[in-house]
């Protein structure tokens, strides 16, 4: 019997959850299986996962032939290199001492790099939530300073209004200044026009005063 180990889905929609099984390759992909070897969980960063290693190894020893996304499974977990240093193991290529040094060393290489990974992602946590509080900070500094804005002209025209206010008297007085001047121009261009009239009245009185001289001439003749 040809057997497959593959991911059996679970979980709810948009956030799926896998367990790790080993399946007649016949079978649907989330029917029946033989055996459940661990659990996959890609919701979390770095993904969580969880298997028998022992079982997982036999298992591939005997012949089950992951997919793809179970091969990068057992891959990262080291199933498959520990398949390669048995083989070795096998050909007389390695002693068992060795292949076990050398899977030792990958573990402890791997859980390096699993470490850092975790650390360089709470790292960018850390400096994503100081930009978002940078970003927010400078938000409300934007909005104080157009809230600011939108109130300074307001405050500039009520001085605006105050200033025409006091200089309105200064105005109204400046205007009565000149009404009052204005009867002292009329009563000068009267009296200019009264004057020829006054010139002329002795010419309108000595007019029978020649009349009478011409008069005597003529009784004394």
């Amino acid at each position: 019997m040809a057997t497959k180990i593959r991911l059996q889905r679970f979980g709810k929609k948009g956030k799926p959850f896998f367990h790790v099984v080993v399946a007649d390759s016949r079978s649907p992909r989330d029917g029946k299986f033989i055996e459940r070897l661990g659990s996959y969980n890609p919701n979390t960063n770095p993904a969580t996962i969880e298997i028998n290693f022992e079982k997982t190894l036999d298992w591939v020893n005997k012949g089950a032939q992951p997919t793809d996304t179970a091969r990068a499974i057992l891959s990262y977990k080291g199933v498959l290199y520990k398949k390669h240093l048995e083989g070795g193991v096998k050909k007389g290529a390695l002693t068992t001492e060795q292949a076990d040094a050398k899977f030792a060393a990958w573990l402890e290489a791997k859980g390096g790099q699993i470490e850092g990974k975790i650390e360089g992602l709470s790292t960018s946590k850390g400096e994503a939530k100081k930009a978002a509080l940078a970003a927010e900070a400078k938000k409300n500094a934007d909005r104080a300073a157009a809230i600011a804005l939108k109130n300074a002209p307001v405050e500039e025209v009520v001085e605006e209004e105050e200033v025409v206010a006091e200089e309105a008297p200064a105005a109204e007085v400046a205007t009565e200044e000149v009404v009052a001047e204005t009867p002292a121009v009329e009563e000068t261009a009267a009296v200019a026009e009264e004057a020829p009239v006054a010139e002329e009245a002795p010419v309108v009185e000595e007019t029978p005063a020649t009349e009478a001289s011409a008069e005597e001439t003529k009784e004394e003749a």
